[in-house]
């Protein structure tokens, strides 16, 4: 089954979203986030194992960046399509995907109005990523609008314990709404989901190491004047790294719907 594009609709977009829209997607076109994205691409690849995709599913990576999720479903043998509101990931996309030799649709659309048609996948999947859209309650809507029903939903996102959340807590603590549980429970009013706590480490050589990636490649932090950022990163990853080298632990909640939390996860 092949996933259709909803037609765009006749109402144009209010010039204030149109405008944050076009901020979010400047800040994560900055900096090169197909150099970031490797230290956490362990839990795109979890992610969709988690839930069992595989030959046949449909699968919808929101907010995907430049590949992590949608490209380890594509390898399970599933139709993946990757939507984020960033295209300029996609050049690094597509490059990732022909490495691996497979076939990813990638398309350009925002997280609180995705442009697809209700029922369309039978498997919405975001790792780190519908996190970030301002709007909770809108989007998550729109992922329970786009996945059929009886499919699968599985939703990653940074606690606001730990280093994920002082991280957030250093700019905007927003995304950590989707890391508290019962606040994702009141997002999905028809969907009752549950909940596995996750950790993964991102690995560096030095503390220095890690900052000079965060500031160089991780777009938010290069928008806001990279180097200035520094001290402060420097102080939260001292207070977290393990050895050997610098390890960073993050722990993280992943929401489930009831039919991805059942599935079997694929090796």
């Amino acid at each position: 089954m092949e996933a259709k594009a909803a037609a765009a609709g006749s109402a144009s977009v209010p010039p204030m979203i149109e405008e944050q829209q076009q901020a979010t997607r400047a800040r994560w076109a900055a900096g090169d986030y197909a150099a970031f994205a490797p230290v956490v691409a362990e839990v795109g690849e979890r992610l969709v194992a988690r839930v069992g995709v595989g030959p046949g599913d449909t699968v919808l990576d929101v907010a995907c960046g430049t590949g992590n999720v949608a490209v380890p479903a594509a390898q399970a043998g599933a139709q993946v399509t990757g939507v984020d509101i960033t295209p300029e990931h996609f050049p690094a996309a597509r490059a990732r995907a022909a490495a691996a030799g497979v076939t990813v649709t990638w398309v350009e659309g925002d997280a609180e109005a995705l442009p697809f048609e209700d029922d369309a996948f039978d498997v919405v999947l975001s790792c780190f990523g519908c996190m970030l859209a301002p709007d909770h309650a809108t989007t998550a809507g729109e992922l329970a609008r786009v996945l059929r029903p009886g499919g699968r939903l599985g939703v990653t996102a940074f606690t606001p314990d730990g280093a994920g959340g002082e991280f957030f807590e250093m700019g905007d603590p927003a995304p950590l709404g989707w890391g508290d549980p019962e606040h994702v429970r009141s997002l999905f009013p028809d969907l009752p989901v549950t909940f596995e706590r996750q950790s993964y480490r991102e690995r560096f050589t030095s503390v220095e190491e890690a900052v000079e990636l965060y500031t160089t490649t991780f777009g938010p932090i290069v928008a806001s004047g990279g180097a200035e950022a520094a001290p402060a990163l420097r102080a939260l990853f001292e207070r977290y790294a393990q050895p050997p080298g610098a390890q960073i632990p993050y722990d993280y909640l992943l929401t489930l719907s009831p039919t991805a939390a059942a599935a079997t996860p694929r090796a």
